[in-house]
């Protein structure tokens, strides 16, 4: 299934895309006085096996019974995932990001996070913040918990996993720099676009073969594959896993792949700025679209 976090009239509903047309799942359900499904999005991750289910079966009879599709130029979405206990975030974990930062390949997963505030969606606009000269864009697969997670194998980890989302994990690289935390500089408002779907992990058989690009005004900027990564998403979920427990609805970005902006030569590098538009895109998955201003 291809999940949505719906804003409509400034509500979260839960939506579904079936077709390129998205559907209304809570209202569908109000329409038909129904209780016994999930309505929003963290109802969906926080459900039962047997609701999830059940959920599934509903959303096979929508494209034939219901009126309530719109069309997805037409539909707002939010941050898929709008509620996370944890966003946790992999630094440096693509070979060919490593080798164009100069950096050395992690003995460990470099981790670090975000946190709420950062949460924005598909086709919102983001304030450039006037504290950064260096805004600098990293699409990303974020892996999105399912189930809770607590010192799992590398075998079973991707048991753990609800599904899979595009996300951009905004940079602001003279505040990241500043200091040897990383924090500040990944944490300003709206710096995690992330969406439109949350892609259940049944649609990603090999979430390590999937293709992902960056575009800036339609200019190619980031253009790779998952299969570049150093850890894996099972190393991933598991290292962190053995340290922390996972919650269902945690989100965890993989990292980046070569073609930020940091990674050229100083008189090369094009930061982004009001105007820009990016588009983050990922494999099976879809595109998630900043304008910046």
């Amino acid at each position: 299934m291809k999940l949505a976090n719906l804003q409509t009239n400034g509500v979260p509903h839960l939506g579904v895309c079936i077709n390129e047309s998205v559907f209304d799942v809570t209202q569908t359900l109000a329409n038909e006085q129904r209780t016994d499904l999930p309505t929003s999005m963290m109802d969906y991750i926080e459900a039962d096996d047997d609701t999830k289910h059940a959920f599934q079966d509903f959303v096979t009879t929508l494209s034939k019974t219901s009126s309530s599709n719109i069309a997805e130029s037409d539909v707002t979405f939010g941050p898929v995932i709008p509620q996370p206990e944890k966003i946790i975030c992999v630094g440096l974990n693509y070979r060919k990001h490593a080798d164009e930062t100069s950096s050395p390949y992690p003995e460990v997963p470099i981790l670090f996070n975000k946190f709420n505030n950062t949460l924005t969606g598909h086709n919102h606009d983001v304030v450039v913040p006037n504290v950064t000269n260096e805004l600098d864009y990293e699409v990303e697969l974020a892996i999105v918990i399912g189930k809770t997670a607590s010192d799992v194998s590398e075998d079973d980890a991707l048991d753990y996993v609800l599904g899979y989302a595009t996300a951009n994990d905004l940079s602001a690289r003279d505040l990241q720099l500043r200091t040897p935390q990383w924090l500040l500089g990944k944490t300003l408002d709206d710096f995690n676009p992330i969406g439109p779907y949350l892609v259940t992990k049944d649609e990603v058989p090999d979430p390590q073969q999937l293709a992902l690009t960056t575009t800036v005004n339609g200019e190619i900027r980031q253009n790779s594959n998952t299969s570049d990564m150093i850890f894996t998403c099972k190393e991933i979920i598991s290292y962190i896993s053995k340290h922390f427990t996972l919650k269902p609805g945690d989100i965890i970005l993989t990292g980046t792949p070569e073609g930020v902006a940091m990674g050229l030569p100083e008189a090369q590098r094009e930061y982004l700025k009001p105007g820009d538009t990016v588009t983050v895109s990922i494999e099976k998955l879809g595109s998630c679209t900043t304008r910046f201003i």
